[in-house]
C-alpha cells in the first residue's frame, strides 16, 4: 500500500508562461490542426470547398459539393471548363476517420470512380485528391506513388471491397467491358493532400481568418487618387458637383469651376471626398482576398442603414447634405463585421461616397444627371 510519504504535492503550472488577457477570455488558442481534427463532415466538406477556391491544385470556374448519398464517389468536384463533370475537372474526396487512411478504408471510392465514368455518369476526373484531416497512411501513400502497383492492388481487392459495396442494387463484377475499362484507366490521378498543406493552402483564400481566426493582417496603403478623376469616379463625382452647385449657386461641373467659385477652398474638399472613396475602395479589395463574400457588402449595408435618415432629413443645400451624411457615418458603431478592426475614419467616409457612386445616397434629390 502506497502511504502517504511517498505521495509529494503537486504545484500546478499555467499551460502558458505568460498568458494575456485574450487567454483569459478565450481560452487558449486551439492549432488549426485540431480544429480540422473536431470538424463535423459537414464543416470539413465546406472547408475542403473553401480551400479548392484557392487555386493552388487548378483554376476553377465552378467549386461544388455532392454530399449525401448517391453522390457516386465525388464529395467537393472544381470544374475547370463550363462542361462541368462532362469536361475537365478535379474531385476531392473528404474523408473523416479517427486514424490516417489506410487502403482498406478507400478500396470502394477507387472502386466508385472507375465504375461510373466507365457507366458514363460523368468523364474521368483530371486529379483525384484524398483529404482526411488525419491524413493518408504509409501503405496508401506508397501505392498512390506507384500507379501500377496502386492498379494491382485495386483488382486484387475488387471482390472484397467493391464488388457489393459500390451500389446497393447491384453486384459489379470486374469483368467484360469494365474490366477493359480498368485496364485503360489512368491511376496517376490519384493523391493526396496532407493537413499541414490543406491550412496553408487554405490560408490563401478570403474564408481562413473567419474559419481559424487569429485577425487580419495588415492592410496596404490605398492609391493616391489620380489628377484626373476616372470612370469609376463619375457618378460620386458628379453628385459632389451637384451640391456645390446647390451651395454656391453657380453651376460647377470641373475643378476649374470650383477655383473661379467664390470658394476656391472647396477644392481641398473635393481633394478629402476622393481621398475617403479611394480609402474604401482599398478596403473594398482588402476584404475580397481576406474574408468571405459579400462581407464588404455588408458593411456598407450598415454604413447605409446609419446615415439614410440623415440623407432624407431636410437640410438647406446639397453641401449640408453630404457633409452630415459623413459626419454621421464616423459616429455609427460598427461591432459584428469581420471587417471593423482595420475599417478607418476615412473608409467610413469613402463608403458615403460609393454609396452615392451607387445613387443609394442623392446629395441633390433634383440634382443633375452624368
Amino acid at each position: 500500500m502506497i502511504s502517504d510519504e511517498d505521495m509529494r504535492p503537486i504545484s500546478p503550472q499555467p499551460p502558458l508562461g505568460n498568458p494575456s488577457a485574450d487567454h483569459v477570455m478565450n481560452g487558449i488558442p486551439i492549432p488549426k490542426e485540431m480544429r480540422l481534427v473536431n470538424s463535423s463532415p459537414e464543416e470539413w466538406e465546406a472547408f475542403i470547398e473553401e480551400w479548392a477556391s484557392a487555386g493552388t491544385v487548378g483554376s476553377y470556374k465552378r467549386i461544388r459539393r455532392h454530399s449525401g448519398s448517391g453522390d457516386m464517389g465525388i464529395d467537393v468536384a472544381g470544374y475547370v471548363d463550363d462542361d462541368g463533370l462532362s469536361g475537365v475537372w478535379d474531385n476531392f474526396q473528404c474523408k473523416r476517420y479517427a486514424t490516417s487512411l489506410s487502403p482498406s478504408m478507400v478500396w470502394v471510392e477507387f472502386g466508385k470512380i472507375i465504375y461510373y465514368s466507365f457507366k458514363n455518369q460523368y468523364a474521368p476526373p483530371r486529379r483525384y485528391f484524398f483529404v482526411a484531416p488525419k491524413g493518408v497512411g504509409t501503405t496508401l501513400s506508397k501505392l498512390m506513388d506507384n500507379p501500377a502497383e496502386l492498379k494491382e492492388s485495386i483488382k486484387n481487392n475488387w471482390e472484397t471491397y467493391c464488388l457489393n459495396k459500390i451500389t446497393t442494387t447491384a453486384n459489379i463484377p470486374l469483368e467484360g467491358d469494365l474490366l477493359d475499362w480498368f485496364e485503360d484507366f489512368d491511376f496517376s490521378i490519384f493523391s493526396y493532400k496532407t493537413a499541414v498543406e490543406l491550412i496553408k493552402e487554405h490560408a490563401t483564400t478570403p474564408f481562413h481568418s473567419v474559419r481559424f481566426g487569429g485577425g487580419l493582417d495588415l492592410r496596404p496603403a490605398p492609391d493616391t487618387p489620380p489628377e484626373t478623376p476616372t470612370e469609376k469616379e463619375s457618378r460620386y463625382i458628379r453628385q459632389i458637383f451637384d451640391a456645390y452647385s446647390e451651395h454656391l449657386s453657380i453651376d460647377i461641373n470641373s475643378a476649374s469651376d470650383i477655383s473661379s467659385s467664390l470658394k476656391p477652398e472647396l477644392n481641398n474638399h473635393m481633394l478629402r471626398q476622393r481621398e475617403r472613396f479611394y480609402s474604401a475602395e482599398s478596403l473594398r479589395v482588402f476584404a475580397r482576398d481576406t474574408v468571405p463574400p459579400g462581407t464588404f457588402d455588408r458593411l456598407q449595408s450598415e454604413i447605409l442603414d446609419g446615415v439614410i435618415d440623415i440623407c432624407e432629413d431636410t437640410h438647406p443645400d446639397g453641401l449640408t447634405r453630404m457633409n452630415e451624411v459623413i459626419r454621421e457615418s464616423t459616429r455609427i458603431a460598427l461591432t459584428s463585421n469581420p471587417l471593423v478592426t482595420v475599417t478607418e475614419t476615412k473608409d467610413r467616409q469613402g463608403i458615403c461616397h460609393q454609396l452615392a457612386n451607387d445613387d443609394k445616397l442623392i446629395w441633390v434629390p433634383s440634382g443633375k444627371e452624368v
